[in-house]
């Protein structure tokens, strides 16, 4: 049922809400966003509080039941199906309809991700999509061209050009990679690959979903859909070949070094050549001790693909200033806002004009993006984000049938389809 907002069609004077948001790096720009909306409106003060990932929605949730809870917050797609159906956020469409605000000036199809049956629980606030981060010096040492990148292949039968490099980066503790019939897989000082499957539950944004899709495969029957496809031989033979990687191969980090230090910790130590990641963590990656490189996505049997997933800020229902809080709200997904989002080059705004703003700021520091912005505009190259219910419920079943694939317990299709028929039985 969609929550109306309540309160007065005015916005009270000398009134403050309170804002989260869980990126400390785009903490800077929210909080010029927040000095510039607060100057053109003197009587409301907006107060930003930042939280890490795990903490900030264990937060928001306990804050639903406590009465403490934001006026407003930085929502997530995996996160707010399950927000609608405990009726904790407004609907703003009303709002929208009667300020008349545009949701036609956003890239195409991120404002959608946010209705369900007529409602609206958030305005676009920005975009990402996935691309290859690469340590430069390991591809130099090992006489890989980065220029590869623009045409390596993938499938899951051999791994494809994409497996081989992968390979040819894998080194032994005895200089051998992962091409030679040395090779001791037992032994690895430097793996070739490395990302965050086995902890990516059902949705994997950043890592096996820019493999599963080029398949073919989708995750389900459509947005807000009821019947999911994890037991298609597509997804599972994908799922297989990926856990090869580390089970049968010693290409990439085992399984415990993955779910403990993490892919990105592992990156950063020299332990791993190339991962995939999003386009929000490009500054995370810029602050390495070695040079970084963003590269295109392997070609899959069915092309490039990468999730495009957007963020929104939502209404709380329980807040006590629900009118200033929409005006906070339009403030943030308007150019104005999303400008100075685009002049920071943390993210990429949903407004296409923004979103070059911060393509500039990278380009004029030297630093090609381009990998994440040519993705979004490739013709099928994008795919959303499965918005449906169940979400909690659906990551805790993946996430088991993924550990145990993983740490070589079952196969990959055996797994995946006794997960799936759980999955699906959440919807009868």
């Amino acid at each position: 049922m969609a929550v109306p907002i309540m309160g007065p069609v005015q916005a009270r004077q000398d009134v403050t809400i309170s804002y989260w948001l869980w990126d400390n790096n785009q903490l800077p720009a929210y909080t010029e966003c927040a000095d510039q909306f607060m100057e053109s409106n003197p009587g409301i003060t907006v107060e930003i509080e930042q939280l890490g990932w795990g903490d900030y929605w264990s937060s928001i949730q306990s804050g639903f039941i406590t009465g403490d809870a934001p006026d407003v917050f930085t929502n997530h797609l995996a996160k707010y199906p399950e927000f609608v159906a405990l009726e904790q956020l407004v609907d703003i469409q009303p709002l929208v309809e009667r300020d008349g605000v545009p949701t036609d000036i956003y890239y195409p199809g991120l404002a959608d991700l946010w209705v369900k049956d007529g409602a609206r629980y958030g305005l676009p606030k920005d975009w990402d999509t996935v691309a290859v981060v690469y340590n430069a010096d390991m591809l130099e040492a090992a006489g890989i061209d980065p220029a590869t990148m623009d045409e390596w292949t993938w499938n899951p039968e051999d791994g494809g050009t994409f497996e081989q490099i992968v390979a040819q980066l894998t080194l032994d503790a005895n200089g051998n990679n992962g091409l030679s019939p040395d090779f001791d897989k037992e032994n690895v000082v430097q793996y070739g690959f490395a990302d965050d499957w086995p902890t990516a539950a059902g949705y994997g944004q950043t890592s096996y979903s820019v493999f599963t899709a080029s398949t073919g495969w989708a995750y389900n029957n459509g947005l807000w859909g009821n019947e999911y496809y994890y037991d298609d031989p597509r997804f599972a033979q994908t799922i297989q070949w990926i856990a090869d990687l580390w089970l049968k191969k010693g290409f990439v980090p085992p399984y415990e070094d993955v779910s403990g230090l993490g892919y990105f910790a592992l990156f950063q130590s020299g332990k791993v050549a190339m991962t995939t990641d999003g386009s929000w963590m490009i500054g995370s990656y810029l602050g390495s001790e070695f040079p970084v490189g963003f590269g295109r996505l392997p070609i899959g049997p069915e092309g490039r693909k990468s999730m495009f997933n957007g963020l929104a800020d939502s209404i709380w229902v329980g807040s006590e200033h629900q009118e200033e809080a929409w005006q906070w709200v339009k403030y943030l997904s308007s150019a104005d806002c999303q400008n100075i989002v685009g002049q920071s080059g943390v993210v990429f705004p949903a407004i296409p004009e923004a979103a070059d703003l911060s393509l500039q700021v990278r380009a004029d520091a030297g630093i090609d993006v381009s990998a994440f912005t040519l993705q979004a505009a490739e013709e099928g190259g994008t795919f959303l984000f499965p918005i449906t219910d169940f979400g909690g419920e659906i990551t805790v079943i993946m996430q088991e049938a993924m550990d145990r694939i993983a740490l070589g317990e079952v196969d990959a299709e055996t797994a995946l389809k006794e997960a799936n028929e759980e999955v699906n039985a959440l919807f009868e």
